[in-house]
């Protein structure tokens, strides 16, 4: 009996692996909705990179400023800017946010952006993408 429970938990050891989100992934952008006329950004393919350090969460993407979260279970992935922060378009701030999950190194998120105006400091209007891809250390083994 007790040599079966040892071997199912070492079977499922690798799976809890899996629920680690960390590691660079290479990304798809596809706009989901906005209500901007025109969007403001546009969004193709892309390396997204996700850390865990001392207890907290960061999402990078050189498309994006670094969003923050706590590191969630089961490969949940939350964050956002701390701050309103300023975008490559003139006279707009924006708040990201980014939700999804990551299961055995495959990514599915979604990522939204709330802009504002910089002279009325007032909301302009938001964009949002589905993010999807793979881990890149995961192409790598296939």
């Amino acid at each position: 009996m007790r040599l079966a429970i040892a071997c199912v938990l070492l079977a499922a050891a690798p799976a809890l692996a899996d629920d680690n989100p960390a590691g660079v992934y290479d990304v798809k952008f596809e706009e989901s909705g906005s209500t901007c006329n025109p969007p403001p950004v546009s969004l193709g393919r892309g390396k997204l990179a996700i850390e865990i350090k001392k207890g907290t969460l960061s999402v990078n993407t050189d498309l994006i400023p670094v969003m923050y979260g706590a590191p969630q279970k089961s490969g949940k992935v939350e964050a956002k800017t701390p701050k309103l922060v300023g975008t490559t378009v003139m006279g707009l701030s924006a708040r990201y946010a980014i939700a999804g999950r990551v299961d055995g190194g495959m990514l599915q998120l979604v990522l939204t952006a709330d802009y504002v105006r910089q002279d009325t400091n007032k909301p302009y209007c938001q964009q949002a993408w589905n993010i999807s891809g793979v881990r890149g250390d995961a192409t790598a083994k296939k």
